[in-house]
Formats: structure tokens, sequence, C-alpha cells
């Protein structure tokens, strides 16, 4: 297989960026909820599918092979016209309603502390995983019902020819909720912070043999790697930062390590504010972070004047203001966080994921700006920042 050239341009792009250089232009790509999808494809008179990447030319791609700690097909509890109900290979029970965007999750079967030191996860390096279809939750379920989805494989060659690829891992704490649930998650942590603690370990070692069984399944094609991760809400951490660094970080440095081993940037995608810990990420040497939520008083121009070109940024423009803004407004907002984007290091995302709200003629208003505004050497005009470098 031969990469097209402007695959090629995008890897230099984005490789630039991550490095803190200048290249020829501001990368853009995103994460997108089904809704905006639907109705993207719909106002453009366009196939179920078609391709948001490929139409809009964005610069990177994320892909996740089957992760669930157990491999197994889903077990369909209820299935209607409005709603299907279902258990997963994490144990969960969720619910999928038809009208709603995000799932709700119903019960687990790890739901004592003795099933948690029981639990046992199926084998990481299992090629089902990587060359086998099927079900699995993550890529499933939490977004869009999808059953017996491709082998991951078929679809790492099918993106690798046009587009940057990353492959993408959970963290401790993104695994253990979904083992045992956000409730209980939280307060096991403050009941039976060691017996936690050590299952957390358990995790980290599942999760990073995954990590290294998905770089060599994908043989050499992957560019980089995303390490998703949420352990922080609106205004702060969901639990102690001390307990964090025992527990958590050390499966996060790993996992850094061993793709920088491999020549692969890493991308944490954390949502809430995560202030508490952020010199962290650059301790563990993390290329960029992400989604870097607005909502969560995150200001991506205020974080390159603290944190300067220690670490690259990849988020932060308000899905709100892309929603509501008027269009004047919207050119002020964007501009201005192009600011960061000076010596490089900056990739142009929204502060999650595009909502439904957010209309097709909003969502391209806003990427030509990037487009247009984003070419180096930046060319801000009165939206210039001289104190940022």
């Amino acid at each position: 297989m031969v990469r097209t050239s402007k695959c090629i341009e995008k890897l230099e792009r984005m490789n630039k960026t991550l490095r803190h250089e200048e290249p020829d232009r501001v990368p853009i790509s995103d994460f997108f909820w089904q809704g905006f999808l639907n109705k993207w494809r719909e106002v453009n008179g366009l196939p179920e599918n078609a391709d948001i990447n490929k139409y809009y030319d964005l610069d990177y791609v994320v892909t996740l092979p089957n992760t669930d700690p157990k491999i197994r097909a889903f077990e369909i509890i209820k299935s209607n016209d409005e709603e299907t109900i279902l258990r997963t290979g994490f144990g969960a029970v969720i619910q999928k309603k038809i009208e709603y965007q995000m799932p709700s999750w119903l019960e687990f079967e790890t739901d004592t502390i003795d099933k948690m030191k029981a639990f046992e996860f199926d084998d990481p390096w299992d090629e089902r995983r990587y060359f086998s279809g099927g079900d699995h939750q993550i890529a499933g379920i939490e977004e869009e019902f999808t059953r017996d989805i491709p082998p991951w494989i078929d679809t790492v060659k099918e993106l690798w020819i046009d587009f940057p690829l990353y492959g993408s891992i959970c963290e401790g704490y993104e695994t253990l909720w979904r083992i045992i649930g956000s409730e209980n998650a939280l307060l096991w942590i403050a009941l039976y912070p060691e017996e936690v603690g050590r299952f957390v370990e358990k995790i980290n070692e599942f999760s990073i043999e995954l990590l290294k069984a998905q770089i060599k399944a994908a043989d050499g094609m992957l560019d980089g790697a995303i390490i998703w991760g949420d352990v922080a809400y609106t205004r702060g951490m969901l639990f102690s930062p001390d307990y964090w660094r025992k527990y958590f970080k050390p499966g996060i440095k790993t996992m850094i390590e061993i793709c920088h081993d491999n020549n692969l940037p890493v991308i944490y995608h954390g949502c809430g504010n995560v202030s508490a810990i952020f010199e962290d990420f650059i301790d563990m040497e993390t290329d960029a972070y992400n989604p870097l939520e607005a909502k969560a008083g995150l200001d991506v121009v205020d974080m390159r004047r603290k944190y300067g070109h220690r670490i690259a940024f990849c988020g932060n423009m308000d899905v709100i203001a892309w929603a509501h803004a008027d269009f004047d407004e919207l050119k002020s907002y964007v501009l201005r966080k192009l600011n960061a984007a000076k010596g490089g290091g900056f990739i142009f995302q929204s502060d999650n994921s595009v909502p439904e709200n957010v209309t097709p003629e909003r969502y391209e208003y806003v990427i030509n700006l990037v487009r247009e505004y984003g070419k180096y050497p930046l060319n801000l005009g009165e939206y210039d920042i001289p104190d940022i470098i």
C-alpha cells in the first residue's frame, strides 16, 4: 500500500506541530456526535457512509480495537423500535434509546469489592481483538449502536492511506468506571482505597499489554496514539490528585514511554479541569493535551502563557459559542484562540466533540476561518496578542 501525497503532507503538518515547529498551517480535526453527522449528511445530501474526515480533509483520525475486558458478543436483553438493552464485555448492562445520543448504564456485574478482586481479564494479546470482527463496547454502543464491527486491522489499512492514523487506549480510571460504574468507583476509592488501587494496577497491566499488542498488530501503520482518561469535572479532579499520582499516573507514564519507544506521539484526552495535575502530564512528556474544555474554565491562550511550549494543546473551541455566538463574535473567538498556535504546538478542535446543535453551516464557517487565518506565518491582525510567542 502507498499513502497519498496529501496524507504525507498531513503527517508532516501534525508532526511539526507536535514538535513545536510551524508547519504550513494549523492542523484541524475533531470528534463528532452522531446527531451532528446525521444532520451534516442530510443538509449536504450525502449518503449514510459519507466520511466527514475526507469531506473536510481533516488532519488526523483515531481508531480503537476491541479493548473490552471480556471478548464476547453483546447479549441482547431487550430490543424494540425505541431502545436496545444489552450486556457488554465490560459486564455492563447498557440502555441505548434511539432518540438519545448517549446511552445509560443500568447495572454492572462487578458490583461488590469481592467481585472486583476476583475479576479476570481476557488475554490482551488475543488476535480476535485486532484481526476479527465482532462487538465491543466503546466503538459499538457509547455513541452509536453498531454491531459486528469490521476487523480493526481492516479499518487501519483503509484509513492509513489517506490520514495520519492514531491508535488509542483507555487508562486506568476510564477502564475502572466501565467495569464497576462511576458511583462505585468514586465511593470505593474513598472507602477501600488500597483495594481499588490494587485493581487499578491490574487494569494498568492489562492496558499496557493492549497497547503493545495494538502497536504490533498495526505493523507500522500507526502514526500516534490517544490515551483516553476522564479524571476531572468542570471544577476539578474527581478524586485526590495524590491518589491519581500513586495508582493511575504510573500506568499512563508507561504507556507514553511505550509509544515514544515506537516513535508515536501521544495526545492525552481528558475532560474537565485537570489543572491540579497538568504539570504531571508535562513531567510524563505527553506530547499534547485534549480537549481543554472551555466550560471547565480552561483557555488555551492563558495556558500557553502559563506552560509555554512544554506541551502542545489540542482543542478548546467552545462548542457553546460554536453553536450560538453571532458570526462576528465567533470570528473574534476563533482568531484569539489561534494565538496559541504561534511557534506550533496547537491542533484546532472542539473542546470535546462537535454536537448536533452546531449546524453544518456554522461548523464550516469556523473551519474556513482556521484554514484562512491559520496559515504560517500567522497574520491575525487586530486579533493578535503580542505577548503570546
